[in-house]
């Protein structure tokens, strides 16, 4: 069987449309894209790097991206502890998707800002 036929995102009760959610969640693709730019990473230089996000946030995303095998943790038995966080293979792999999308939201943002400009002008003026 075609492996990209057995899943399908679309149907409700597919196991990969919970992996999409985690991947492309607003925290999800940003701990994806600065493990792919800067390699391994402790939980604070994350927290620090990710402006806006909880430590409970940022240990449950990690967590979770732990789970789907995209996150690779190492605790170092120091005192204090230490723990670093890198991407796996499957984790490089998915942080290339959405750190591409990241990048073109940057670059197009000037767009979609018209874009939204027009759009509630629009609609502003239908409701007067």
């Amino acid at each position: 069987m075609d492996v990209s036929r057995k899943y399908d995102v679309n149907a409700a009760d597919c196991p990969s449309r919970a992996v999409l959610e985690h991947v492309t969640s607003r925290w999800g693709v940003l701990v994806l894209a600065l493990l792919r730019d800067e390699g391994s990473l402790r939980f604070s230089e994350l927290r620090r790097a990710i402006s806006g996000i909880s430590e409970k946030m940022l240990a449950q995303t990690l967590q979770t991206l732990e789970r789907d095998g995209f996150v690779h943790r190492v605790a170092q038995p120091v005192i204090p502890p230490r723990v670093d966080y890198s991407l796996t293979g499957l984790g490089r792999e998915a942080a290339a998707h959405v750190w591409g999308l990241a990048r073109w939201v940057e670059e197009r943002l000037p767009q979609v800002q018209e874009g939204q400009q027009r759009y509630d002008l629009a609609r502003a003026a239908a409701t007067r």
